[in-house]
Formats: structure tokens, C-alpha cells, sequence
């Protein structure tokens, strides 16, 4: 796979943890709202601030610079990606926790999954 095509994976699941951690931190009720069809408490807030934190940190450190993508950046946005695909995927079979981005992010998740895992294998 051409080295070009793995930078451009890069930034694109970086960007979208860039974008998610950004809402998580701004509205972390909305995100839940949007996502789980349910709201947060005080305490689900304050964690869900921190989750958004913990995926800027993410995205900061697995940005490429210079044109160049990690293999350490591609196997941390492969983990996570894959960790939430199969998670949103389990959450959305039990029906109870389904708002209308739930099968979405899934579904971008799982495609990140595919992509990262091929340029990490092809690396």
C-alpha cells in the first residue's frame, strides 16, 4: 500500500478523534444523547470531559508530521478503533443504550478498523 495512503489514514482517524473529543469535551451530553439515546449525569459529564481529553491526547500523538506516519501511531488508532467498533457493535445489539449515530460510528469505526489494519500490514 503506498506510504501516501497510510498518512492520509492516519489523519483521517486522528481527525475524527480530534472532532469526537472536541464534542465529548464541549457537550458530553449531547455526545451521549446522540450516540446512546441517554442522558449523563453530573458524574457521566465530568468522565466524559476526561474521555475527550484522553482522545485529543490521542489524536496529538499519533498526528503525522512531516508527512510521516508512525507504525506505533497506526497500531494505537488500530487498537482503539477496533476496541470501539466491537463495543458500539455490543452495545447496539442490547438495544438499550441506541441513539441515532450509535450504528454510524460503529460502521466508521469498523472502516477505520479495515484501513488502519491494511496499512499496518502492508507497512
Amino acid at each position: 500500500m503506498d506510504r501516501q495512503l497510510g498518512v492520509i489514514s492516519i489523519a483521517v482517524a486522528a481527525g475524527v478523534e480530534v472532532v469526537t473529543g472536541l464534542v465529548l469535551i464541549i457537550r458530553p451530553s449531547l455526545f451521549a444523547r446522540l450516540l446512546f439515546g441517554a442522558e449523563l449525569s453530573a458524574a457521566g459529564q465530568a468522565l466524559g470531559r476526561l474521555a475527550g481529553f484522553a482522545l485529543l491526547a490521542l489524536a496529538l500523538a499519533c498526528w503525522p508530521t512531516g508527512g510521516v506516519g508512525s507504525r506505533s501511531a497506526v497500531r494505537a488508532l488500530l487498537a482503539f478503533s477496533l476496541f470501539s467498533a466491537v463495543y458500539l457493535v455490543y452495545v447496539g445489539v442490547g438495544r438499550e443504550l441506541v441513539g441515532i449515530l450509535l450504528w454510524p460510528a460503529a460502521a466508521l469505526h469498523a472502516a477505520l478498523t479495515i484501513i488502519l489494519a491494511r496499512v499496518w500490514l502492508n507497512d
